[in-house]
């Protein structure tokens, strides 16, 4: 064992070395990634938090999921933005969101082409796949089509406009 790693607090004579955690589980956060780079022991966390070493060793398993409020703890003690613990995931939405958002995406396609079908039969083929979307999700039911150009409003909208007020520098810089 290196006196680094001991210095850091990543083994001692008294606690066993982390258990690795198996590769099929999700990480959520880095805990242990940033004590390292900060170079705070698991001693002064421990100390700071009033917590056990053992339950730190727990905490720091990327893969364990921590309450906010103990993650917090955690940021207090490192001195670094919460932000700094978390993964960042590189998918832009998790995977019930982003197949709800396609779900809408062809639905708004289903509208639309059933607001613009000349063809009786098409029209008919675009009402049976609106009706068998809102079979699988019916929050899909009220969906409207996409614009044909710009955003659409209503003339209550229109109105609405009128209510705002605008800076006279936006007029003088065009």
């Amino acid at each position: 064992m290196s006196m680094s790693e001991y210095d850091t607090g990543m083994f001692s004579p008294v606690n066993q070395p982390p258990i690795v955690a198996p590769q099929a589980a999700k990480a959520l956060q880095r805990i242990a990634e940033v004590r390292r780079q900060q170079s705070v022991s698991l001693r002064k966390v421990a100390r700071r938090t009033r917590t056990d070493i053992r339950t730190l060793r727990q905490e720091e398993d990327e893969t364990s999921d921590l309450r906010i409020s103990r993650l917090y703890e955690w940021q207090k003690a490192l001195e670094v933005p919460i932000a700094d613990l978390l993964i960042d995931s590189d998918a832009p939405l998790s995977t019930p969101v982003l197949e709800r958002a396609r779900l809408v995406r062809v639905m708004k396609t289903v509208a639309a082409i059933l607001e613009t079908a000349q063809s009786p039969s098409i029209q008919r083929m675009a009402q049976m796949l609106a009706e068998q979307l809102v079979e699988i999700m019916p929050e899909l039911k009220d969906v409207s089509p996409w614009h044909s150009v710009g955003q659409r409003r209503t003339l209550d909208e229109y109105g609405r406009v009128a209510e705002f007020s605008y800076s006279e520098d936006i007029w003088r810089n065009l």
